[in-house]
């Protein structure tokens, strides 16, 4: 029987659209920075950005042992700002994450089901842990804003780690910080590259949930998982896997 349940965040448990190709986000973060010093031309601020992103992602390569490293996106929101011979401080770096995140998401949400799914999870004595290839400063305001945060035993972004899915060693670190056995453990996501192949990988059942996020190349891959949903409904993660046997992959 399982008794760890760790999930995916985005499109297994929260439906989200964000756009951050769109001129008005751009347009917004040139005037965050040039209200406070900083400034840049929209096209000059977006270029820079992702050129600072690659560095960063560079450098982890260079310095990591780790196969999929994971950048902390607020140094490059604070490297904008130094460039421009300005020093901010944390708060200011965070609220430029926030303004970032928020003016490029269109809508955020829960899907249909998933409240009543973690809480039926905890009244059955099973603990519940987040594995989210995410950064820190957007993703805890959300779990926050949308409720999700008490549920979770243990949470561990991407962003805090320097890996992220489907990097074997994040997984490693989430069964050793919580002290898991990766025999009652259950991996739960949308993709099957980094959630369902990382869980294989890492010696941990796992359950392919199809969602409206899922990648379209998903599609065309083999699915290794112990258990499949193709239609999204996170209510069925109960009628799978609440059983009393370890169980041969099924599907629904």
């Amino acid at each position: 029987m399982y008794q760890n349940y760790i999930f995916d965040l985005y499109g297994t448990l929260v439906d989200i659209h964000t756009n951050e190709d769109k001129t008005y986000l751009w347009d917004k973060m040139t005037e965050l920075y040039g209200f406070q010093g900083a400034v840049y031309t929209r096209t000059e601020l977006r270029k820079t950005y992702l050129a600072f992103c690659a560095q960063e992602t560079k450098v982890l390569l260079a310095q990591s042992i780790v196969t999929f490293p994971e950048i902390q996106i607020e140094k490059v929101f604070r490297q904008l700002y130094t460039h421009k011979g300005i020093t901010p401080g944390d708060e200011l770096v965070t609220f430029t994450a926030q303004m970032f995140r928020i003016v490029a998401t269109q809508y955020i949400r829960l899907y249909d089901g998933v409240e009543e799914m973690l809480q039926t999870l905890r009244e059955n004595g099973k603990k519940i842990y987040l594995l989210s290839n995410a950064q820190y400063e957007f993703t805890m305001y959300e779990l926050n804003y949308l409720g999700l945060t008490p549920y979770f035993d243990g949470i561990m972004i991407s962003s805090c780690e320097g890996c992220k899915k489907p990097d074997k060693a994040f997984y490693e670190v989430l069964l050793s910080r919580y002290g898991l056995d990766r025999k009652e453990s259950i991996m739960i996501g949308n993709e099957k590259e980094s959630d369902i192949k990382g869980a294989a990988v890492a010696g941990i059942d796992s359950l392919y949930i199809a969602s409206n996020l899922s990648p379209e190349s998903d599609k065309d891959l083999p699915c290794p998982a112990n258990f499949e949903i193709t239609d999204g409904d996170v209510r069925k993660i109960l009628t799978l896997t609440l059983q009393t046997a370890r169980p041969e992959p099924e599907f629904l």
